[in-house]
């Protein structure tokens, strides 16, 4: 046994002179941020009138804003439904563990550049492109939904194991019939899962790009803020927030019956 003393954990000086590199960083930002304690105190009185000036909700307009919730929920089951059918394609593309490199890199330059610009910009190149209304927001959310489920899609298929692959192949199948009956019944519950979780998300952002002219309730929302007519805009907020919930609870109950249907399936 040595007779110099040993420590359990010896101490680390490049990580601590990470950790003070990134103190010192975050102080500096906050500088150049104009982060001040003072501005902090001052906003939350101002929050806190902001709020007074909300509640109670009004919820006198409720057809104008029945009329946006309608509109915004279209909206994000039309751009799921399409950009879903537009992932499934790219998606199989972009698996290497199945296509050739020529077929997988554009098919992942697709959906890197679906995925590089949050759906309020995509909704901007839109509205300048097709004008306003809906249109250009269900563009916008087919570009996101392509972007996320074609990267899931695409991964989850990379994960699957060939053996049932090679075993429809051996019979001579064609490449569709491979797909049918090697891939997709190894990935379906996990697509579901993906689909659904795309709808809820595209719930959310369609009350975001309706803020820059592309339909749904954020164009309400936004000229009741423009109005200074608080008390509808938290009428609106909670009218938001019971659709997603809503949504929430509609896409748990379907990924629970389709993989509980596919756990069958299987067995």
């Amino acid at each position: 046994m040595s007779t110099s003393a040993r420590t359990a954990f010896p101490t680390n000086w490049w990580h601590r002179a990470a950790w003070l590199a990134v103190a010192a960083y975050v102080a500096y930002a906050a500088s150049r941020l104009d982060f001040t304690w003072a501005r902090f105190t001052t906003g939350l009185g101002q929050g806190a009138r902001f709020l007074d000036r909300m509640f109670p909700p009004d919820f006198a307009r409720w057809e104008l804003m029945l009329k946006g919730l309608v509109e915004s929920l279209e909206m994000a089951i039309l751009a799921s439904a399409v950009g879903v059918a537009l992932s499934l394609p790219i998606g199989l593309f972009a698996a290497r563990n199945l296509m050739p490199a020529w077929a997988t890199w554009p098919a992942r330059l697709v959906i890197a550049l679906s995925r590089s610009f949050h759906p309020v910009i995509v909704a901007i190149l839109f509205v300048k492109a097709v004008g306003f209304g809906a249109l250009a927001g269900i563009l916008a959310l087919v570009v996101a939904s392509v972007g996320f489920v074609g990267k899931l899609f695409a991964e989850a298929i990379e994960e699957i194991s060939l053996k049932q692959v090679e075993a429809v192949r051996a019979t001579g199948a064609p490449f569709a019939s491979v797909v049918a009956y090697g891939v997709l019944p190894q990935v379906f519950g996990r697509f579901v899962g993906f689909a659904t979780y795309q709808l809820d998300s595209n719930l959310r952002n369609s009350t975001m790009v309706g803020i820059v002219g592309a339909g749904g309730i954020g164009g309400t929302l936004f000229a009741a803020f423009q109005r200074f007519d608080y008390d509808f805009v938290c009428a609106i907020l909670v009218s938001i927030i019971a659709m997603i919930m809503a949504g929430e609870l509609a896409a748990n109950w379907v990924r629970r019956v389709f993989v509980q249907r596919g756990r069958v399936d299987e067995e």
